[in-house]
């Protein structure tokens, strides 16, 4: 059997197999059934090997072995092993989580928020500040900053921002309106993006604004997060995030937006 080895790197990369374990799944694939020796022969996979490769794949849930001499393997259906995988994965991530959030209530935690603190201390109100590379990295940033919101969150984006915090913030602006923190959101909105507000009336206020291009949030006042690009000639790899500790500033664009939001229309959700 001839396997391009561009599809063995395919398979390689999407199930986490070595080159062995992809070889002789892929000969025990074409075969339905084999020895572990036939299967050696047609994967070019030397026989010394080819039975611990099968007792990893068999525990990896890829073959089931055949009782009986000589033994012999069956393939799992690849609809049967995408569950499977899947089903590992998840079991693993929970695993992960539920250790993380352990994590939080340890000492080990403790020790690295008082690490943390003591660091701050030396360090400049002007250092406080970080450019942010990619939109997935400053959606991250912005989401930290939301949750450690005390008072206020001022968001301006474009409609597609707007569209986008949607999908990615609507639980988070939920988490953070508990706190009693008001979230307010100017973007220029047209019918489709308007439909959107449903997902956050109970969260946040929004109100619609047309004469302005621009993309930042401000956390109470002392806190700036602004994108330096216009995310319709950007690709969202190359978007770029500066973040700024700076009461001074912020607090002044914050009351500037302020006497703008007064002016603009508010959005009911349709």
């Amino acid at each position: 059997m001839i396997v391009q080895e561009e599809f063995l790197k395919k398979l390689r990369s999407a199930f986490d197999l070595n080159i062995y374990e992809v070889k002789i799944w892929t000969a025990l694939l074409s075969r339905g059934l084999a020895t572990a020796g036939e299967l050696s022969d047609i994967s070019n996979v030397p026989r010394s090997r080819s039975y611990d490769v099968l007792e990893s794949l068999e525990k990896k849930g890829f073959v089931i072995m055949k009782l009986g001499k000589p033994i012999k393997y069956i393939a799992v259906q690849p609809q049967e092993i995408v569950k499977r995988v899947k089903r590992s994965i998840q079991i693993n991530a929970d695993d992960q989580i539920k250790s993380y959030d352990n994590i939080k209530d340890s000492s080990l935690f403790n020790e690295l928020e008082l690490l943390y603190k003591q660091g701050i201390e030396f360090v400049e109100s002007t250092d406080l500040s970080g450019a942010i590379r990619g939109r997935d990295a400053i959606y991250n940033h912005m989401e930290s900053m939301m949750e450690q919101a005390e008072k206020s969150i001022v968001i301006v984006t474009t409609e597609e921002g707007f569209i986008r915090k949607v999908a990615n913030f609507s639980e988070t602006f939920k988490r953070i309106k508990a706190n009693n923190v008001k979230i307010r959101i100017a973007a220029p909105l047209n019918k489709d993006s308007k439909k959107l507000l449903k997902d956050i009336k109970d969260y946040a206020e929004v109100k619609t604004i047309s004469n302005m291009n621009a993309r930042f949030i401000i956390i109470d006042g002392k806190d700036i997060l602004f994108m330096i690009n216009n995310d319709k000639e950007v690709h969202e790899s190359y978007d770029v995030g500066i973040w700024v500790n700076t009461p001074f500033f912020a607090s002044a664009l914050e009351n500037l937006f302020n006497i703008s939001w007064k002016r603009l229309e508010t959005i009911k959700a349709e």
